[in-house]
């Protein structure tokens, strides 16, 4: 865990993690879900991932039992409320493999992530040429919480 006077490290959500995380509780996704408000690390977020969250998130298939759309939107709202909104004034697509991830890479780029956290490692091939990893959520909570 970083000290009070270490700025939490910045990084991507790929709409991979919240899936996972809204389909079971046992799994790294919701685990680090429920870290966000720990202060070990910080979500950015841009308006076009937001909505592909959205999009996502409220789809029937998606929606975890017992829940309500208007739910999921609320929660969606609680992530933007602790999220760092970031512009992104520039394009490179496509360079990843799966073009729907270059607004994911750029969000990083531009906000200054060293991580995607991402469950589709094989779609951020070559992000690592811009200086931004792909991690698994289970890496992921490794790497913080590691000594």
């Amino acid at each position: 865990m970083p000290t009070p006077s270490a700025p939490p490290k910045n990084i991507v959500l790929d709409t991979s993690v919240l899936v996972a995380a809204a389909r079971s509780r046992q799994g790294a996704s919701f685990e680090l879900l429920s870290s966000i408000s720990s202060r070990e690390f910080k979500i950015c977020l841009s308006v076009s991932l937001y909505a592909e969250w959205q999009a996502v998130l409220t789809r029937t298939e998606n929606i975890p039992p017992g829940l309500t759309v208007g739910s999921v939107q609320g929660y969606l709202r609680y992530l933007v409320s602790v999220a760092h909104l970031q512009a992104i004034h520039f394009l490179w697509r496509p360079y990843l493999p799966d073009p729907n991830d270059d607004m994911v890479l750029e969000l990083a780029v531009a906000a200054g992530c060293r991580h995607v956290v991402t469950h589709n490692m094989r779609d951020f091939k070559g992000s690592e040429r811009l200086g931004v990893q792909a991690i698994t959520p289970g890496n992921y909570l490794q790497l913080i919480r590691r000594p």
